[in-house]
């Protein structure tokens, strides 16, 4: 203390030997503004036609209105304040993340019938499509006619297991890696791929030797596949063409490249009674988006809050799609139209690496493949967690439910 350190004595007179100390900067509160000079006044003196600041900085760019440019980025209404904006919704509309709106659905937003709602008076009836019986206890929808059948590839091959008995059988012998598999149920013919063949195989169901017969050669790098059984057409996708491509199901064309430019593509669902496709996209930018079964009107659901979306299906009952997200651990659902999105299944220790994903009656469906495991688990809520096949399947992949309500082919749903 009292030493001179500096040789000039310059650390006495309140300097470093170097210069001048800069001055501490000032941080302001979350309630203060900024001025430019670094001094702090209350935010709610911004813009109120008098000069705080000791610069006047408080009065500055207060005519800017942010509305004026894409709407403030507001889906429907933008409302310009004297500091900023704020996005608002019409009637009946309400506002999601912060700038855009989506129509306000009282029977989504209680969640609890599993297919048809009707509300009134503040209160919800459930009711059921044709083919399904309201169950008296529980109020769910089932189906009536055969037991459903969970069929799923691994790398043991093709198995079904039967959903009430949970007997399984193997369908047909390995092709290969484990990879996605469908359904065309009207004349009991599945469909799978692997990612190691560029094959695309097919198996009748009422053949006695069901033997896989090559539906398409050099088909590399298939990670997604659906049918659209009102059209009679397989729709994959490809992470080797980056592509959605899109065949007859008897093979008798060439199949055609229909979307591309993707980035890397995973699952594709199709609801031919409304005439969609659906498709998710991982990479750098992962989204979930829907066109027209041409490829036009294409559309973004999803773009925010997703990591890596392996798998897809539809829940055709209530208009609704599913999606599981690897990075995220999550199963997820929207409506058709992007509205509507919840998280219906977090991680519970069989949800390490979806990879198939199916929806039936009031459950969704999935594979596993750190578990090895199919689980299964309410799809509202993900509720009642039930293993339907634990740690016996090798590298499970691709999954369906296997059910004739699944394909209806009259009216819309």
């Amino acid at each position: 203390v009292g030493q001179l350190d500096c040789p000039n004595g310059a650390d006495k007179r309140s300097k470093e030997c170097g210069g001048a100390k800069p001055a501490k900067p000032l941080t302001c509160s979350s309630s203060e503004f900024s001025c430019s000079n670094g001094q702090c006044v209350p935010h709610s003196w911004r813009c109120d036609h008098s000069k705080d600041c000791e610069d006047g900085s408080d009065e500055d760019n207060c005519s800017q209105n942010e509305c004026e440019i894409n709407n403030g980025g507001c889906s429907h209404v933008c409302l310009d304040l004297p500091l900023g904006f704020v996005c608002d919704c019409p009637s009946g509309m309400r506002l999601v993340q912060d700038t855009h709106c989506e129509d306000v659905d009282p029977c989504l937003d209680a969640d609890v019938c599993d297919q048809l709602c009707v509300q009134s008076n503040g209160s919800f009836t459930c009711e059921c499509h044709d083919g399904y019986l309201k169950s008296s206890e529980s109020g769910r929808c089932l189906a009536t006619g055969d037991a459903a059948g969970v069929v799923f590839s691994s790398s043991a091959g093709i198995s079904w297991i039967h959903s009430a008995s949970l007997d399984q059988k193997k369908i047909s012998e390995s092709t290969g890696a484990a990879g996605p598999v469908a359904a065309f149920i009207a004349n009991s013919t599945l469909y799978w791929s692997n990612p190691e063949h560029a094959r695309i195989y097919r198996v009748s169901l009422t053949d006695g030797d069901q033997t896989p017969a090559v539906l398409f050669e050099g088909t590399s790098g298939v990670v997604g596949l659906d049918v659209d059984w009102v059209h009679r057409l397989l729709y994959w996708t490809s992470n080797h063409t980056r592509s959605i491509h899109v065949s007859f199901l008897n093979g008798s064309e060439q199949h055609r490249a229909l979307i591309t430019g993707l980035t890397r593509p995973a699952a594709v669902a199709v609801q031919p009674l409304l005439r969609l496709l659906f498709w998710a996209d991982g990479g750098g930018f992962p989204r979930i988006e829907r066109s027209s079964l041409d490829g036009t009107d294409r559309k973004a659901l999803i773009t925010s809050i997703i990591r890596n979306p392996v798998s897809i299906c539809l829940d055709i009952t209530r208009g609704l799609l599913y999606w599981a997200d690897s990075g995220l651990h999550t199963i997820s659902r929207v409506r058709y139209d992007g509205q509507h999105r919840k998280t219906v299944v977090e991680s519970n220790g069989f949800l390490d690496e979806p990879v198939g994903l199916a929806v039936f009656e009031g459950r969704v469906y999935w594979t596993d493949r750190l578990t090895g495991s199919i689980c299964s688990a309410d799809k509202h809520n993900g509720r009642s967690l039930r293993v339907v096949l634990k740690a016996r399947v090798r590298s499970p992949a691709g999954l369906l439910i296997y059910h004739p309500l699944l394909q209806p082919t009259g009216g819309k749903m």
